[in-house]
């Protein structure tokens, strides 16, 4: 798995889960302000869709995850 498909996947991850916490209708309802968290992640990809830089990416680019096109089998 890549670089690209693993943020997809944390940051679709942090707003159901943020959304889950956060909005008064849910079941696992705890505090409105975990609603702030679900807008800090929209920032964050509204943002990298502009300038191509997202910290979760670099992080896991040290960690070792490969990026998008690195993968063996895949045509570029």
């Amino acid at each position: 798995m890549n670089s690209e498909r693993i943020i997809r996947i944390m940051a679709g991850s942090f707003i159901l889960l943020s959304l889950l916490l956060g909005a008064p209708a849910s079941p696992l309802y705890h505090s409105s302000y975990w609603l702030w968290f679900t807008a800090f992640v929209g920032l964050n990809l509204f943002q990298s869709g502009f300038t191509r830089f997202c910290p979760a990416e670099t992080i896991l680019w040290k960690l070792g995850v490969k990026k998008a096109g690195d993968q063996a089998g895949c045509s570029t």
